[in-house]
This record gives C-alpha cells, structure tokens and sequence, in this order.
C-alpha cells in the first residue's frame, strides 16, 4: 500500500532521512482517509510519511522519525489524538494490527514504547507547562477495546486516583510480575529502573507473564507509568485481560495542572 503511495513521491526525495521535527503548515500529498478502524495507518503511510518524503514536512502528524530509506520499515510517527487535549499517538510506519502483533517480540524491533516516553515532552507543549515524568503513562489497549487496527501507543498523563494507587504500591511492586489494585481494578505490576524505556522490551516481558500469554497477546493490556520509586526513577508496568489501559490515562492532565 505505502509502496503504491510513494510511487508518486520524485525518486530523488525517497532517499531523504531526517530527525523527528514539529509539524509545519502546508501539505504536498493529500489523499482522502477513511473514517474507518484503518484510518490511523492511512494518516501516517499516505499523507505524514509522504508529506515528509517530500518536504521534510511531518503534517498532520507531529513528528516522522524514519532511521533508512525505506518508509515501510522501522520508522514511526506521532500524531495528535483527534479527540484533543494532551493526548497523543504513537504509530509504526510499517502496517501492524496491534498489540498481539508478532513483530513486536522480535529482538531487533524498534522498541516503540521507549520511543513514546522520549515523545513525552509533547504533553508539556499541549498544557503550556512542565509534566512530570511521573505524572506520565503510556498505553496500548487491548484488541477488543481498540477502535483502530494499526498499532499504536497513547501517550498521556496518568489520571490521579491511578497515580495515587501505583504511588501506594510502589514499594511493593518488585522484578517480577504480582497483582495490585489500582483505581479499583486488579493489574499485575512489575518494576522497571532507569530514567527510560530504552533498556527493555515490554512485550517480551509481558509475553513471560505466563505459559499462554505469548500467544493471546491480543487478551493483555500494557501500561508504562513513570515512578520515583525509593531507590531510583523507574516505571511501573502494568498488564492484565480487564479494563483496558486507555481508561487509566487523562488527556486533560489535570495531574500536572492541565485544564483539559
């Protein structure tokens, strides 16, 4: 599909590779995108990858991060949730449905969810002030809850009562996955250390959450909330087949001071 698309693009510009930029005004490629469950892949292949192809020009999405030539490999985009507020996505340049996707756990995959903590510092431009890394939560929902068959990752704040339960749990939460409640729902929770998601694959720790789990990944939610936990800054994972992790975000991100 984004091969037929850029097949229009002059030969010349499909070799351009740049870092991720703010989006500017103007397009040069404007194809009409359904309203329907693939509109999101069709934003981000026909119209924020082409767009910047051409004219280093990231719009409509946010930023277009493409690390080769080649559009339909590792590259992603950021796109601004079309319901508003602080609220933003993370989506693969390449087509993959979501989060039971297997590319996901290959080793050398990009590792999507630590390129969405790194995007975070867009939720600050959206309120107009600071967020705290613990006052941020990233999301990916599960394959019945998605209104979308591209993958993507939500990139918000956390709502309050849901940073006030991992708060309390923190220090219970170890290395190893355990239930704790939070906001009135059960999730099993476990500890990552370190200022970011760089240093490990949170599918592949999900995947290990039990013998099944590997392969009804489209069963599983995954949140990534930033902590401060006693000894360190870290995150707390979050995954289980209940609510899924959307509903534990706030695109108002009144935790940082957000009036929606």
């Amino acid at each position: 599909m984004l091969a037929s698309v850029l097949a229009q693009v002059p030969a010349t510009a499909q070799h351009s590779h740049q870092k991720p930029t703010a989006s500017s005004e103007g397009s040069t490629f404007s194809p009409e995108i359904n309203s329907g469950r693939d509109s999101l892949r069709q934003i981000v292949q026909q119209q924020c990858v082409v767009n910047w192809i051409q004219k280093h020009d990231p719009a409509p999405c946010e930023r277009v991060f493409l690390p080769d030539s080649d559009p339909e490999g590792s590259g992603y985009a950021v796109l601004a949730d079309r319901k508003g507020g602080a609220h933003y996505l993370l989506i693969p340049t390449q087509t993959m449905a979501g989060i039971e996707s297997s590319e996901l756990l290959d080793p050398d995959a990009p590792n999507y969810l630590a390129e969405a903590w790194h995007s975070r510092d867009l939720l600050a431009k959206a309120i107009g002030q600071p967020v705290p890394r613990t006052a941020v939560g990233l999301a990916i929902n599960t394959a019945n809850a998605r209104t979308q068959d591209q993958f993507h990752v939500h990139i918000e704040c956390l709502r309050p009562e849901v940073a006030a339960s991992l708060r309390a749990a923190a220090d219970h939460v170890s290395d190893t996955w355990a239930p704790v409640p939070v906001a009135g729902s059960t999730y099993e929770a476990e500890r990552l250390m370190g200022d970011g998601l760089d240093g490990a694959n949170a599918f592949e720790l999900l995947a290990k959450l039990g013998p099944e789990v590997r392969h009804h990944m489209g069963d599983y939610t995954l949140v990534a909330a930033g902590m401060q936990f006693k000894s360190g800054p870290g995150f707390i994972l979050l995954t289980g087949t209940g609510p899924t992790g959307e509903l534990l975000l706030d695109p108002t991100c009144a935790l940082a001071g957000g009036s929606g």
